[in-house]
């Protein structure tokens, strides 16, 4: 569950704004106590009141609803007295300076320290920015104590491709950057596309691939160039972000199936309407529209993914080709072979394997793509791997390759 213990609503109708009448109850006075760029309120996390406040909310949802876990809200406006805002960390200094607001770091250390021992295998996950050093370390150690840090930087990353570049612009070597840059031993949870991109403000994946198209285009009996290249490009950002981008994978709401439309609260903009507070979950049901296709090469890639333990080892690269916009590289035994171009389909020649089997493509027909899986799945290869534009192909060694 997202806990929000960075900051808080000024409500003082509902909330606890000026609880007791003042401004310092539960937050900083003055200036101090007001996010710049929120317009929120701003915990003292000096005061131990309000340590143990935000401490007994952290157990409550732990003990009474039983919660396997959190990802921490705002952790990089938490960090720094100046959140962050404008701040490029690219050096330790800017970690460790008279910015760092060394109360609100005991804190997440308080917080981390109170889930373990409440419930020993909950799953802590920081949403910072930053990349603070000894986030994922544990307390013992100097470290704030979290299992992961979520990888914030992957959704933006796509969403700025798909805005600003076309297919063929693509750099294979600075998407697989993107993609593994990581601190040794620092678990990252990897996505695609997040609450930003689906919420009113920004579109999803889908929405930048395919826009219109999608509202007439996604009956499985339509034929559409459009549609063809965003199911494509949306099931190959899909496995290439689980499969390489972290140690952990996080899907968000609808993405999986490709949902149409963005989440809009009701609020004044939209007349406080609530059309938009919802996700249509039929359209994945639905098995005459393409949405059930992207719902199935989701289920298929989450299946081998747990099934050959993939997240617990490391991504080894085997060669890149800017020319082709192709991509190959093992992990967790599978071998992922990645063709990003539009128009050309290229043959991977791995000599140093006698022989493999294909066990999941994105160009299967139950995907929506145009391979026979029947046939396709399973079938020896003892040469080669012939990969169409646009797609991606995941093979497993035999035991005739040992």
């Amino acid at each position: 569950m997202d806990i929000v213990h960075a900051h808080a609503a000024k409500n003082t109708m509902e909330g606890i704004g000026e609880f007791d009448g003042t401004d310092y109850q539960f937050f900083h006075s003055g200036g101090r106590g007001e996010h710049p760029a929120w317009g929120t309120k701003l915990f003292d996390y000096h005061k131990p009141e309000v340590l143990h406040f935000l401490l007994s909310n952290v157990k409550y949802w732990l003990t009474e609803y039983h919660l396997d876990g959190f990802r921490f809200d705002g952790v990089t406006s938490m960090l720094y007295h100046s959140h962050g805002l404008g701040t490029s960390f690219d050096n330790y200094h800017k970690y460790f300076s008279l910015d760092s607001d060394l109360d609100a770091v005991a804190y997440l250390q308080l917080a981390a320290e109170m889930c373990k021992e409440v419930k020993p295998d909950s799953v802590l996950i920081a949403e910072d920015m930053s990349g603070l050093p000894g986030m994922c370390l544990p307390v013992t150690d100097g470290g704030l104590g979290f299992d992961y840090r979520l990888g914030m930087g992957l959704p933006d990353f796509f969403i700025k491709l798909l805005k600003e570049r076309k297919d063929e612009d693509w750099h294979m070597g600075e998407l697989w950057n993107e993609l593994t840059s990581r601190r040794p031993k620092e678990k990252v949870i990897a996505y695609c596309e997040s609450h930003d991109q689906a919420l009113v403000g920004d579109k999803t994946i889908i929405f930048w691939l395919a826009d219109k198209e999608m509202y007439w285009q996604m009956g499985k009996g339509s034929h559409s160039e459009v549609i063809d290249r965003a199911m494509s490009m949306h099931k190959m950002i899909r496995l290439l972000t689980c499969a390489a981008g972290g140690d952990g994978y996080l899907n968000f709401m609808g993405n999986e199936f490709g949902h149409p439309e963005w989440i809009d609260f009701p609020r004044e903009g939209n007349g406080w309407s609530y059309y938009y507070a919802r996700r249509q979950w039929s359209l994945a049901d639905n098995s005459d529209l393409r949405y059930s296709e992207l719902q199935s090469f989701d289920a298929a890639m989450i299946h081998l993914t747990r099934e050959k333990g993939i997240l617990t080892q490391q991504p080894k690269l085997i060669a890149v080709h800017e020319d082709q916009k192709t991509l190959a590289f093992e992990r967790g035994g599978l071998i992922f072979l990645i063709n990003f171009h539009p128009e050309k389909t290229f043959t991977y020649k791995l000599s140093e394997y006698k022989q493999y089997k294909v066990v999941l493509h994105t160009a299967w027909d139950i995907f929506g793509g145009h391979v026979d899986h029947i046939k396709n799945e399973g079938m020896l290869m003892p040469a080669g791997a012939v990969v169409d534009r646009r797609s991606a192909m995941v093979l497993e060694r035999t035991f005739d390759s040992l």
